[in-house]
């Protein structure tokens, strides 16, 4: 008689017995450790990943690119384990006497794996040798052996499982607000330790002695390390919980993006042209780039062509770094320089006209650039000019940016016109006849409330953020956001910190309330994202495009549902999109 421990197709008939067959859970990568020949590791982290609701898998400890970009492409959190020490020379210094043994098949695998997760926004743990990598990768330092400053024994004898000191937590880190107190008993084995955090890393939690055994994210990432071993100990649980959880929310994200239209309103990125900055690359200049985008996950970025609005005496072209005739010659020229790299990577990224051009790019798995125009100036004073710039493409004309034009007067001008001006009045009607949206970002109160009276389609305001959240004249009252909300147009909140927080360093928590108090004004079906990346926006927690998928993340968490997160980043404006395009009577 066969016993229940061998009875395969006992344990396959209870498999298929309902379907699906198994829950869906969070995929998590443990760093593999190396020894003689062989890929190891301890059973208690895959198990203890197991645990906590998530599907462990096994990275081996292999330098190929494409083996570790397409693994972490496929994984939702990346646990580092523990192992021998990191070779100091890649933190630039040489080898201590104390130094004990290196590992030169798991260094450099495990430091790439840590840069190319940190740069998609993946959950990472690490533990042990696993935060002293974090820190060598992300910018920060290791001591190669504590002996000569410890006075706290940190490589216990006694059985893993038992604590043998302390360790205080940081007040307000996610540390301390996962175990609910400020010290907690540790287990340890280890001689190295993370000597400096970094500019991407904060120290959480110190041993009595000074010795750092804990640090996070922070710039409001989900990055986490432990210098003890929580998987051998029963207070580890938390820790493989919070891992578990943050990959959960990555990977719904992730299929939530998958499905769902993602578009930026507003990106400055052309301004970078001029400097040779490269949009194939993973480029330090830009905000937005090829890579960022595919690493958040973003679909969609509208480019402006930015024209700065000369004062009195100055020459246009002194200011633009480019040997043109004029204004509408500029944007032309930006216009050029735009198709031009989207050719360069046409097999990754698609110019892009209308709506229907977006979804298309999408399906066809390649990246979209749609054309727009911040400050009428480009028109030269001759509204025939509008035909012009609609027969290249651009979706939208930013009337006016700081300071008065010959269309309307700036929120931060000197009321020149006293609102819109006889000639911005022929604009808005020929954008009207030629399907370009009207948009009123930078615009006084007067010339917006002008504008939409005599606009008889909808208009946008593509990067604005709240003055009920932050006194500045370039954010809307919510009185301009229900006379937006009323005729049909949509407000997209920016993430440039001065129109964030009057005083004070803003994060995207900030740019999320000003999301909120939009809706609460203005209805969820009239609000939108339009970051103002490479103009100055950017803020810790959506720092660049990259952070898409992060931003995502905490709209899920907020309760907002697929449609609304659907309408949000980008199908609001989109419909305004096309409901101007469609009005086209050309």
């Amino acid at each position: 008689m066969t016993t229940s421990r061998f009875d395969i197709d006992g344990r396959l008939a209870a498999v298929y017995s309902s379907y699906p067959e198994a829950r869906v859970s969070p995929v998590i990568g443990i760093t593999g450790n190396y020894g003689e020949g062989e890929c190891r590791l301890a059973e208690a982290y895959y198990k203890s990943v197991a645990a906590a609701g998530g599907t462990p898998v096994i990275i081996p400890p292999l330098a190929d690119t494409d083996a570790i970009i397409n693994t972490l492409e496929r994984i939702d959190g990346l646990l580092l384990s523990g192992g021998a020490d990191i070779n100091p020379l890649f933190c630039g210094e040489e080898p201590l006497p104390a130094l004990h043994s290196v590992n030169r098949e798991r260094d450099l695998p495990e430091l790439l794996a840590i840069r190319l997760a940190y740069n998609r926004g993946l959950p990472v743990l690490g533990i042990c040798r696993g935060v002293q990598a974090l820190a060598v990768a992300l910018g920060g330092k290791v001591a190669q052996d504590i002996a000569a400053t410890a006075t706290v024994k940190h490589s216990q004898e006694a059985d893993r499982c038992e604590p043998t000191h302390t360790v205080a937590l940081l007040e307000g880190s996610m540390l301390r607000s996962l175990y609910g107190r400020g010290r907690l008993a540790v287990n340890s084995f280890h001689h190295q330790a993370v000597a400096e955090g970094g500019p991407r890393l904060r120290v959480v939690a110190t041993a009595a002695d000074g010795t750092v055994e804990a640090v996070e994210s922070s710039e409001m990432k989900s990055i986490m390390g432990v210098q003890w071993h929580p998987e051998c100990m029963a207070e580890g649980a938390p820790l493989f919980g919070w891992l578990v959880g943050e990959a959960r929310s990555y990977r719904e994200a992730k299929a939530l993006h998958s499905r769902v239209l993602t578009l930026d309103s507003h990106c400055d990125t052309p301004m970078f042209f001029a400097s040779g900055a490269h949009f194939e690359h993973r480029d330090p200049r830009l905000l937005v780039d090829l890579h960022k985008m595919a690493e958040g996950r973003q679909d969609a970025a509208i480019m402006v062509a930015y024209l700065p609005q000369p004062k009195a005496g100055e020459d246009f072209r002194s200011l633009v770094g480019f040997p043109v005739s004029g204004p509408k010659a500029y944007a032309d020229l930006i216009f050029d320089k735009i198709e031009a790299l989207a050719e360069m990577e046409r097999r990754y990224v698609s110019m892009a006209r209308t709506p229907a051009d977006l979804l298309r790019n999408k399906r066809q798995g390649r990246k979209s650039i749609m054309l727009g125009i911040e400050n009428g100036l480009a028109l030269e004073g001759d509204a025939a000019n509008v035909a012009h710039f609609a027969g290249r493409g651009a979706v939208y004309i930013t009337l006016c940016h700081n300071g008065d034009n010959d269309l309307c007067d700036s929120a931060r001008g000197c009321g020149t016109h006293g609102g819109v001006s006889r000639l911005g009045a022929e604009v808005i009607a020929e954008m009207n006849r030629r399907g370009v949206m009207v948009d009123l970002s930078h615009a006084s109160e007067k010339s917006f409330y002008d504008a939409i009276d005599i606009s008889r389609l909808p208009v946008v305001c593509s990067h604005s953020s709240s003055r009920a959240l932050c006194d500045h004249p370039r954010n809307l009252t919510d009185d301009q956001m229900r006379a937006l909300a009323a005729r049909g147009g949509v407000a997209q909140v920016t993430f440039y910190h001065g129109f964030l927080r009057s005083d004070g360093k803003a994060t995207v928590l900030d740019a999320l309330a000003h999301l909120d108090h939009a809706v609460s004004v203005m209805g969820i079906d009239h609000v939108g994202i339009g970051t103002d990346f490479d103009g100055d926006g950017g803020v810790p927690g959506m720092a660049d495009s990259s952070e898409a998928l992060a931003f995502t993340r905490r709209l899920l968490a907020r309760r907002y549902g697929e449609d609304d997160i659907r309408k949000i980043w980008g199908g609001n404006f989109l419909r305004v999109m096309a409901e101007v395009q469609a009005a086209r009577s050309e």
